[in-house]
């Protein structure tokens, strides 16, 4: 499953850099699938619609950084464990219970993101 970001989040930004998808933002800042990513033209999305990859999308949280489920694969095929909570020091960043994946869904949605 996805990981996000709780209400816990003290805005440090320890979590950003550390994104291999580039799915964290700041909050209020607008996201696309295309943002560190090698995707161009149209993505599916995990509901089966499909997007712009360069589309800016409304932002997921208005007052702390925010992970994008589109784009977040758990680290999944680049490290061992998810870095924004291997990072964070308030331990905030959570699996998100709406968004279930097995281990080969975060697989493939890496290999999606990273042509």
């Amino acid at each position: 499953m996805a990981i996000k970001i709780t209400d816990e989040c003290i805005n440090c930004g320890a979590c950003e850099p550390e994104c291999p998808n580039n799915a964290i933002y700041e909050g209020g800042v607008e996201w696309a699938i295309a943002d560190g990513t090698s995707v161009s033209g149209e993505f599916t999305l995990m509901n089966g619609s499909s997007l712009e990859a360069n589309k800016k999308n409304t932002p997921v949280a208005d007052d702390t950084y925010y992970i994008t489920a589109e784009k977040c694969t758990e680290c999944q095929g680049f490290h061992e464990e998810p870095q924004c909570a291997a990072v964070c020091p308030v331990d905030c960043c959570v699996p998100d219970e709406m968004y279930q994946e097995t281990v080969e869904a975060l697989l493939d949605k890496k290999s999606r993101l990273h042509l």
